[in-house]
């Protein structure tokens, strides 16, 4: 649907201040779709991108900077996220014992299982933007990385 009929909003100040609100509204309705996914899951959209961090450092224990420092959402707080995750089980934290002012965080079993869990719920969940091509998708990838610079 364009952005128009979604926002009742007929007219835009020109075509870079609607690029604008579009990519807004669709991340919005990105991060919405995703929410409800996960939600029967007990995890939030950044908890889940943590977890798949982690996933990708298996079995290598990450620090909270590097963490941090590749979340889709940098605004999130990591030190919170990781304390909810840890409470569900889902990674331990440890004080590096060659530094002690590090603390590795590791996914546990509990934590790759529920991902494993929901990869095909998320897959199928990337079938809300089947109605691109690949080529769209490569233009629109190509694009977005251009726009940040």
């Amino acid at each position: 649907m364009r952005l128009e009929d979604e926002i009742k909003q007929p007219k835009f100040k020109g075509p870079f201040h609607k690029a604008i609100l579009n990519i807004q509204f669709t991340g919005s309705w990105l991060h919405s779709n995703t929410t409800r996914l996960l939600k029967p899951y007990g995890i939030s959209e950044e908890q889940f991108n943590v977890l798949r961090i982690l996933k990708g450092q298996y079995p290598t224990p990450s620090p909270l900077q590097l963490i941090a420092e590749r979340m889709i959402n940098r605004m999130s707080n990591t030190t919170r996220l990781v304390e909810k995750l840890r409470q569900q089980e889902l990674v331990s934290r440890n004080t590096c014992p060659k530094n002690r002012r590090r603390v590795d965080i590791l996914i546990t079993e509990k934590g790759l299982a529920l991902l494993e869990e929901i990869h095909p719920v998320m897959n199928a969940g990337a079938e809300t933007i089947n109605n691109i091509t690949i080529k769209e998708a490569e233009e629109l990838n190509r694009i977005l990385d251009k726009l940040r610079g």
